[in-house]
């Protein structure tokens, strides 16, 4: 049967714009816009599967509607540059993809799709309209059916007859009614002036239509009757203005709309000339047209391979080819490797690929195999090689001999491209082409394991792919001087994550437990007190409840409206603090609940039932930075600004009786490295004579001495120290302060006028990122910046803050990483007992036992301020206890 779709393109290729985060070529032109709009086409072709289809256009800004009512969309803001410059990028994607397109001109976009599935209808064809616009609900019949977008382009709505019935008691054809009482202040149409929609479902289910409300006035009394007489006008021409034109003069036959699928041929390079590689990924095209071009950069066909699946009776012919063996792929399912399945093991010498199941690898006969893979002599090759480790090790298997991550030494080469995945890589090397993994599980509920031979196969595929892999990647990282950073640094810290992580650190979930008793009797006690002072109860978790009792309940004053209504996010709660006791408890309530959900019962549920410890994962691949981050469960984020935070850390303590917990942090670590690459000598000063920075620098700034500084001086300083780390700006600074942004200007103005090193080196670096294109850490690690030459001036801004910071930042993150490195080897050599557990930031943890504990505090922070050699000194502080809150 026919099925046509009919998309509004100026409606969701404006959504997809304020969606998406910014994204831009590397030519620096915005694609944001037009990436969102491609997966939300891409999804509804996979999904739906249409015969015919088209995405209309409005045609110019003047419609035949305005010529009854010249302010039609006049309220609308000018059309932001950025997207402005995509409308013809989409259009010729769309024209490469072979979908067809529609504009004519005085109509807009919902007036062609009015009239087409008019005349669809009538043929008794099946229509889906898609599209974020409401008034489109009155096309909805018995044949039509509306995909009303919501949040971004990824939420779908759809409405019939019937589930507009449900949601509004009324017919499609009254949706015109609505909006003529209610107006669009999006398309500029008035409306009657204080009837909004609930107001207006009211009076269409009493009169029926806006001509019946107006000829019914007379039943009404009072405000409303004499604004419905008073603009009855409105009323009328808001209707005609809301009721979309199905009688379009069409030029176009039902042929034009057929659909037959995806151009190969010029889909893949027109995705390529946008730079959209997950999506040429996603479709198996190439860049160079149809797939099997092969050319550089674009995977080819799944080549021939010698594949052997492993079973008893042939398993001694894979153990006599070990020794040729240099690359393997652990296959497992589940995110979290600490309780992934591993399901197989693939194994490839340039010859010949094999493939090992996992019932086969655990048995006795396979006793020489693992022998192999736990011998850390022979180096072994393979993709995320870490959560291999963690998967193996939880069956048994132990695994070492780590020597090339491929996905590590690709976050290196690009840390901007967060997580890239073997396809990925297969693309960008232009190996043979990979099949997708949910091709061949499936995907969610769906997942299953397939028979043996197209198991072993797939497998295979992902070690050959990686032998390919690690030749390229090689070469590149000699040419990047960043060899030594991946094989001195980044593949070692990998083996001691894995260690730290398989150690896992003890929780006391009695404790845990104990602790969520006493934040639920403090929510509870807050939630009371909450609803005394505003003299009703209502849900405190509800954005728009806990809107009308603030500003319109208290009257308290509007800091910031959304488009559903008021804003009672933290920033505007924090603003509005001094207005009223209430906002301090709603705050506190907010901070107590989420440690308590967050918290307490994540963490319950993160404890192994096996070992009685948090197993934490670390990534190493996920910050542009070169930071860790932490996951099932993120143990970095644990809030320890309030003391309710810190109390979660008393819940970890050491696994062994009579050990400590033992930590140490760097001290104002970021700061150390901006005085050392700025080559400042105020700064330096400040290190070398062991001020506190942050007086010092008010000191200064202000041009007082160290007894004249007052807490607000040192605050203001404190403040735009931290922002010349992270990047600063008078906006934050301004809001840091609660400082207007004059204020905020003028103050970083004195700090450069005093930290002339620091201004130096923030112009320079930004001149050398334009040059280059990245930026690098003291150690080499690269960040690449595409939009520091940006016309926009928002992304070009943003990228000039990130080349300054970067190199600060990347540079503290890679000390931490090196101090773990050294303190893994000095335990090691000294053969020590004490164990590393976890990184958090700056700090380093771990638990130690008592005939070590005088050693590992002076030991701890000599080898983590002797980490690099600087011209300021590292400073590292120690403290320990009985578990980790008392360590802090």
């Amino acid at each position: 049967m026919d099925k046509l779709i009919l998309i509004d393109g100026n409606n969701i290729i404006y959504r997809a714009f304020f969606a998406m985060p910014p994204l831009t070529n590397t030519a620096g032109k915005p694609t944001n816009a037009v990436y969102g709009f491609t997966t939300m086409l891409l999804r509804l072709i996979e999904e739906q599967k249409p015969t015919h289809m088209i995405v209309a256009f409005d045609a110019g800004k003047v419609t035949f509607r305005h010529e009854g009512y010249q302010e039609y969309k006049g309220g609308r803001e000018k059309t932001p540059p950025e997207l402005s410059e995509q409308f013809p990028m989409l259009k010729e994607l769309l024209r490469d993809l072979g979908v067809p397109q529609f504009e004519i001109g005085s109509y807009e976009a919902d007036d062609i799709i009015g009239t087409i599935s008019r005349e669809a209808d009538e043929q008794g064809r099946q229509v889906l309209i898609v599209s974020g616009d409401k008034d489109m609900l009155q096309l909805a019949s018995e044949h039509t059916t509306i995909a009303l977008i919501r949040k971004g382009v990824t939420e779908v709505e759809i409405y019939g007859p019937e589930q507009i019935r449900e949601k509004y008691n009324l017919t499609p054809e009254q949706i015109i009614d609505l909006k003529g009482l209610m107006g669009d202040a999006s398309d500029n149409i008035p409306g009657v002036p204080g009837v909004g929609e609930k107001t207006a479902l009211k009076l269409l289910h009493q009169f029926g239509s806006v001509e019946g409300v107006l000829a019914g006035t007379s039943e009404l009394k009072g405000k409303m009757k004499e604004k419905l007489e008073a603009h009855a006008e409105d009323a009328v021409m808001s209707k005609k203005l809301a009721t979309i034109h199905r009688e379009v003069p069409l030029e176009h036959t039902w042929e034009d709309m057929v659909f037959t699928g995806l151009n190969k041929d010029t889909a893949g390079p027109a995705l390529a000339k946008l730079e959209f590689k997950s999506l040429l990924e996603r479709l198996s095209l190439s860049a160079n047209g149809p797939a099997g071009t092969g050319a550089e950069g674009d995977s080819t066909p799944e080549a021939e391979l010698d594949i052997t699946i492993i079973d008893e009776a042939n398993l001694d012919e894979l153990l006599t080819k070990l020794p040729g063996i240099s690359a393997l792929h652990v296959e497992t399912n589940g995110d979290n490797p600490h309780r992934s399945e591993v399901i197989g093991l693939a194994l490839s010498s340039e010859e010949r690929h094999y493939f090992v199941p996992i019932s086969l690898l655990k048995s006795p006969a396979a006793d020489q195999l693992r022998a192999w893979l736990s011998d850390e002599t022979t180096p072994k090759s393979g993709y995320d090689l870490h959560r291999a480790d963690l998967a193996l090790h939880w069956q048994g298997i132990p695994f070492a001999g780590a020597a090339h991550d491929v996905q590590l030494a690709a976050y290196l080469l690009d840390p901007t491209e967060a997580n890239q995945n073997l396809n990925d890589l297969t693309a960008k090397y232009g190996l043979p082409h990979l099949s997708a993994d949910e091709d061949v599980f499936g995907k969610g509920a769906k997942y299953k394991i397939p028979e043996l031979e197209v198991l072993g196969t797939h497998v295979a595929r992902k070690s050959a792919t990686v032998l390919g892999i690690v030749q390229k990647q090689q070469q590149e990282l000699i040419d990047t001087a960043m060899k030594g950073l991946f094989e001195d640094l980044e593949m070692p810290l990998s083996r001691i994550l894995a260690d730290m992580e398989k150690q896992g650190i003890a929780a006391h979930k009695e404790d845990l437990m104990e602790l969520g008793k006493e934040f639920e009797w403090q929510i509870s006690k807050l939630v009371t007190e909450i609803y005394e002072i505003c003299g009703t109860e209502f849900n405190l978790n509800s954005p728009k409840q806990l809107g009308e009792i603030l500003f319109v309940k208290l009257g308290l004053p509007v800091v910031k409206k959304t488009k559903t209504g008021y804003s009672t996010d933290a920033e505007v709660l924090e603003k509005l603090a001094p207005y009223h006791d209430v906002v301090r408890l709603i705050l506190q309530y907010r901070t107590i609940a989420k440690l308590q959900s967050t918290y307490v019962e994540g963490l319950l549920k993160e404890i192994s039932p096996v070992t009685g410890k948090v197993h934490t994962f670390y990534r190493q691949t996920i910050a542009a930075t070169g930071r860790l981050s932490s996951q099932f469960p993120n143990l970095q984020n644990i809030p320890i600004r309030l003391e309710e935070g810190r109390k979660i850390r008393k819940v970890f303590v050491p696994s062994e009786p009579g050990w400590s917990i033992l930590a140490a942090d760097y001290s104002q670590i970021e700061l150390r490295v901006l005085a050392h690459i700025s080559d400042d000598e105020r700064l330096k000063e400040a290190f070398l004579q062991d001020m506190d920075i942050h007086t010092k620098t008010a000191m200064d700034v202000f041009g007082v001495t160290a007894d004249q500084v007052d807490s607000n001086m040192r605050r203001s300083a404190k403040a735009v120290n931290f922002g010349i780390v992270y990047g600063i700006s008078d906006y934050g600074l301004s809001q840091n302060l609660n400082i207007t942004r004059k204020e905020a200007s003028h103050f970083i103005e004195q700090y450069f006028e005093v930290f002339q090193g620091v201004r130096r080196y923030m112009d320079d670096i930004v001149v050398e990122a334009k040059k280059k294109g990245y930026v690098t850490t003291l150690l080499e690690r690269r960040r690449y910046l595409p939009e520091i030459n940006a016309s926009n001036f928002n992304l070009r801004s943003f990228a000039e803050r990130t080349a300054m910071n970067t190199p600060i930042q990347g540079t503290a993150a890679d000390i931490i990483k090196l101090a773990m490195v050294h303190m893994d080897k000095a335990l090691f050599d000294r053969q020590l007992k004490s164990r590393m557990l976890l990184q958090v930031h700056d700090e380093l943890v771990f638990e130690v036992p008592a005939d070590e504990l005088e050693l590992m505090k002076t030991l701890l922070p000599e080898v983590m301020e002797g980490a690099l050699k600087l011209s300021v000194p590292l400073k590292a502080e120690v403290s320990y206890g009985s578990n980790w809150y008392e360590a802090k």
